[in-house]
């Protein structure tokens, strides 16, 4: 994937100092930045030329201590390579000759009044997001007391009655029937695709508009992904999971989550299931596990049972 220089600009607000021309199409492909520092002085063995180009109030003062023939010798090195663009932070004036080679090189040049730490960190950001490998997935993701809760299933199991359920309960919903996941670091990002935001589908219904029917509450834009809840049609025989014993997980983009299996029978309120599981996995994620309290005051139970005997 590859994003231009015109969408990066726009999408942190950037000025345009010198267009782009037409000379050459140019893209942005790696989600880093690079700060030409060492290139100015002359070092160019190790070049990161690929990445957007950021100069800050170090940078412009080296080079405007150079002379004018040595900052032009630098410059014409520093614009052979196939730079994407060039950033400057501190709403500092691009020195001309530098306008001069981006504009021959027909290399974008823009500006930000941010200081040069704070835009960094910033682009660091929306760069890894751009990025981040991604996937869609079928299901529903809720906000549900603070955890990213997926659940998932075979059309008709009850995914969307139950997602609606628990937004009358004050959960938010953020996707449904379709959730758009992206991996930044470790961590699975869930969200629905603009078309269908905050619609959702109901059986014997049709199509509602859980924002305008709930209020803006009643939806969230973006949620990490905490816990899977799989949905399944309840299987005469087939052996549920009664303890929290049985560690199940689901591969999403290289990233373990935890897995539930729910059965769905007739009378079991699937609403109040799902917040007990989202509150039983924050207690695990803080470190306490109800089977192994169980576990323990059973041993411990036992131990005093034959040191009485």
């Amino acid at each position: 994937m590859k994003i231009s220089p015109e969408e990066f600009a726009r999408a942190l607000g950037l000025s345009v100092i010198s267009a782009t021309g037409r000379q050459k199409e140019r893209s942005i492909g790696v989600a880093d930045l690079c700060r030409p520092g060492l290139q100015f002085s002359g070092y160019f063995d190790v070049f990161a030329y690929e990445r957007p180009q950021v100069i800050g109030k170090t940078e412009m003062a080296y080079l405007t201590s150079l002379s004018e023939d040595v900052l032009v010798r630098r410059l014409d090195q520093y614009f052979s390579y196939d730079i994407p663009c060039i950033i400057i932070a501190r709403g500092m004036e691009c020195p001309q000759s530098l306008l001069r080679h981006a504009q021959r090189s027909g290399v974008p040049v823009y500006g930000t009044q941010e200081e040069t730490s704070a835009f960094s960190a910033t682009a660091m950001v929306y760069l890894s997001e751009a990025f981040a490998p991604k996937q869609t997935c079928h299901g529903v993701l809720l906000d549900v007391y603070g955890v990213g809760v997926m659940i998932t299933g075979e059309s008709g199991v009850g995914k969307s009655e139950c997602a609606l359920e628990l937004v009358k309960h004050g959960h938010q919903l953020v996707a449904d029937d379709v959730v758009d996941i992206s991996r930044v670091g470790k961590v699975l990002w869930g969200e629905a695709p603009e078309m269908v935001r905050d619609f959702m589908e109901l059986r014997g219904v049709g199509i509602v508009d859980i924002k305008e029917i709930f209020g803006i509450g009643a939806v969230v834009r973006r949620m990490k992904v905490d816990l899977v809840i799989h949905m399944e049609f309840w299987t005469e025989g087939k052996e549920y999971d009664r303890l929290g014993t049985m560690d199940k997980t689901m591969d999403v983009l290289g990233v373990r989550i935890p897995l539930l299996e729910l059965p769905v029978r007739p009378g079991r309120s699937l609403a109040t299931i799902v917040e007990i599981a989202a509150r039983n996995w924050r207690l695990r994620a803080e470190g306490y596990n109800a089977a192994d309290e169980l576990d323990r005051r059973l041993a411990m139970h036992y131990r005093q049972a034959d040191e009485a005997k």
